[in-house]
């Protein structure tokens, strides 16, 4: 996931590829009033507004033919408050370099996705989460927010000053504005065990509710054409640290993850009927491994096999039905699935537009390597989600609007009212928001 922005004439793509857009200018502010400036003559122009990460999100949530705004020159640590346990950082700064510059001060979030590419604010503004049963998103963990509003203000939030504007804006879809800094709650450096085992789909799906409950950290993937589940369980440990051994590690995580899992993807793409009997080699390629080190170090893997990817959130009590009948659809269907369908789970939260939103959820996400036709397959999964009242994950692929998302959200109409009162004239306004958010 290395820069996924091209080059050439203005030409923005996304890190899957199936999103481009042609911004009018791209901009690069160095500083939050250089940001204002921008906002400014863009607002002039007639043109709009949309901040972009790493691009890292498989929808157009940040695309636009407007001004393009680059966070390369907003990143580093501002402030660390050892008092508060707080950590205030520029919005550009990847969620990577984060993760080590807390390593070396002794600090560390609580929790965190698999993926550290993605910017603090394109992570948060789209609800980026690992799986936890008692901890949450990556935004759940935000203490405070700076941003500038349509009109230059740069207004900052927390849950003591503008509230309403905090429960919307740690997962704000770049709808309120762009924003500037972010400031997380962070604990001392703690050390984490992992133990990753094979397990058969019928017992992980029995045993799901007894697994979540027994382990802070629980996620599994299950091998479609299959009847095979590797499980991840996370738990603190006193330590001390026994990562894997750098050639065992190498061959787990590089050699089979992803050299090896990307000549099969692509094999896969090329002969489909092969996929299945590469399913079934696959789904036994990786054995059980226990090991503990540092949180980013056990959380997060390296993701170098492209993918697109669709994601819904449902009412954890519905995730193993739903995943039930997700399998049964692949097997009586004619599609030939390559990807292992992830599951995770996060408790409720108080965020307006989290995808858990106050109620209890389980993740299910389907993906398919990059170039293999994934409508078919999405178009099925989503029928199913949808029957079980799931959430879609704002930066994964989805085809739902406003019409059903209001339905969805209980205070889907505080998000928008307030969007009303920030951006009344939508300088930060796309195709994507409109959709999901109505005009």
């Amino acid at each position: 996931m290395t820069d996924t922005y091209a080059r050439t004439a203005n030409t923005w793509r996304n890190w899957a590829g199936n999103v481009t857009a042609r911004p009018a200018r791209v901009e690069s502010p160095a500083s939050v009033d250089e940001l204002a400036e921008v906002l400014r003559r863009a607002s002039e122009d007639g043109l709009t507004v949309k901040p972009v990460g790493t691009g890292h999100s498989f929808t157009a949530a940040a695309a636009t033919d407007g001004v393009l705004v680059r966070p390369d020159l907003l990143t580093g640590i501002r402030a660390v408050d050892r008092e508060a346990m707080t950590v205030t950082v520029e919005a550009g700064t990847p969620l990577k370099r984060l993760n080590t510059a807390l390593a070396r001060e002794g600090l560390s979030l609580t929790n965190m996705g698999d993926i550290v590419e993605q910017t603090v604010a394109g992570a948060t503004s789209t609800g980026t989460h690992g799986t936890g049963r008692d901890s949450a998103s990556v935004s759940a963990q935000i203490r405070a927010l700076e941003l500038v509003t349509a009109d230059g203000t740069v207004l900052r939030c927390s849950a003591d000053e503008r509230p309403d504007v905090f429960a919307a804006a740690r997962i704000g879809l770049g709808a309120l504005g762009v924003i500037t800094a972010v400031t997380f709650a962070v604990e001392p450096v703690f050390f984490l065990t992992a133990r990753e085992e094979p397990m058969p789909f019928d017992r992980v799906t029995s045993e799901f509710d007894q697994l979540v409950a027994e382990n802070e950290h629980f996620e599994f993937y299950w091998f479609p054409h299959t009847g095979n589940c590797n499980t991840k369980r996370n738990n603190r440990s006193a330590g001390p640290a026994a990562p894997p051994g750098r050639v065992a590690g190498w061959i787990e995580d590089e050699l089979l993850s992803n050299g090896v899992f990307q000549v099969a993807c692509s094999v896969g793409r090329a002969v489909p009927a092969a996929i299945p009997s590469i399913a079934r080699v696959s789904s036994r390629a990786l054995s059980a491994r226990t090991y503990t080190d540092i949180p980013y170090k056990v959380f997060t893997s390296p993701r170098r096999v492209r993918f697109v990817e669709m994601e819904y959130a449902l009412p954890r009590e519905a995730a193993v039905d739903a995943l039930r009948e997700l399998k049964a659809m692949v097997e009586r269907s004619p599609l030939r699935v390559s990807f292992p369908v992830e599951v995770r789970t996060a408790p409720a939260d108080d965020m307006t537009l989290s995808t858990a939103s106050g109620r209890d959820s389980a993740y299910i996400a389907v993906h398919l390597y990059r170039g293999t036709p994934h409508q078919a397959y999405f178009t099925a999964v989503e029928r199913i989600m949808t029957g079980y009242d799931g959430r879609p994950h704002w930066g994964k692929i989805h085809t739902r609007d406003s019409g059903y998302l209001a339905g969805a959200y209980p205070r889907f109409g505080e998000f928008t009212a307030l969007r009303d009162r920030l951006d009344p004239d939508r300088l930060f306004a796309n195709d994507y928001l409109r959709r999901v958010l109505g005009e």
